[in-house]
């Protein structure tokens, strides 16, 4: 019985774990290409009982941002420099914001310099309450910043960004399906949740 419990209580650890793994702002694709026409994806959960209503995102310098999509009841404002370069985009809500069990993806595309080396993409999650999470730290760091590996170019980009939203799309959903953290922890929180009602099935019947 006691040895049944123990399995029980490390599943609920899994599963803990799971929610802690999604909890993280990120932007996808996890790594992209030198030169190249990229639809980028900022994914927001909520981790409060207080909604989120803004959305900060700083643009690194290895990245100009070319154009937005629109989100339904999101508006968003952009900061430039002197050479009239994005350097951020705030996402504000008109409506009700992202509650406690939802997130929000933003998506903008841009386009990837010939010289960067590495997009370190620094955050900030504003809360209903007033409450700001700055996602700025290390890797290890409780509130990361979310990091984009850039590979050499390929030498395929065409210049123009013509079909960049398609090839986006598929390089974000291929990102997601192997290395996404939400899509990772909620289907170890899936297999968690089929492995408990397996054992409690067991534990009744020899009860």
């Amino acid at each position: 019985m006691k040895k049944r419990l123990s399995l029980v209580f490390a599943l609920f650890l899994a599963f803990g774990f799971a929610q802690a793994a999604s909890a993280h702002v990120t932007v996808s694709p996890g790594e992209v290409a030198q030169g190249a026409y990229q639809v980028f994806t900022i994914r927001v959960p909520s981790e409060k009982d207080a909604a989120t209503t803004e959305v900060k995102l700083d643009v690194p310098d290895g990245v100009e941002v070319l154009r937005f999509e629109p989100k339904p009841e999101w508006s968003y404002e952009t900061e430039t420099n002197a050479d009239g370069k994005i350097v951020s985009v705030v996402w504000t809500t008109s409506g009700s914001g992202l509650g406690a069990t939802e997130f929000g993806e933003f998506r903008f595309q841009g386009r990837v310099a010939a010289d960067a080396a590495e997009l370190v993409w620094k955050a900030y999650q504003t809360y209903s309450d007033g409450s700001v999470v700055e996602w700025t730290g290390a890797e290890d760091a409780d509130t990361p910043a979310s990091v984009t590996a850039v590979t050499p170019s390929t030498g395929e980009s065409d210049g123009h960004g013509h079909g960049a939203a398609s090839s986006g799309a598929a390089d974000e959903a291929s990102d997601g399906a192997g290395r996404d953290p939400l899509t990772l922890g909620l289907a170890i929180a899936g297999l968690a949740a089929g492995l408990l009602a397996l054992v409690v099935s067991l534990v009744r019947r020899k009860a």
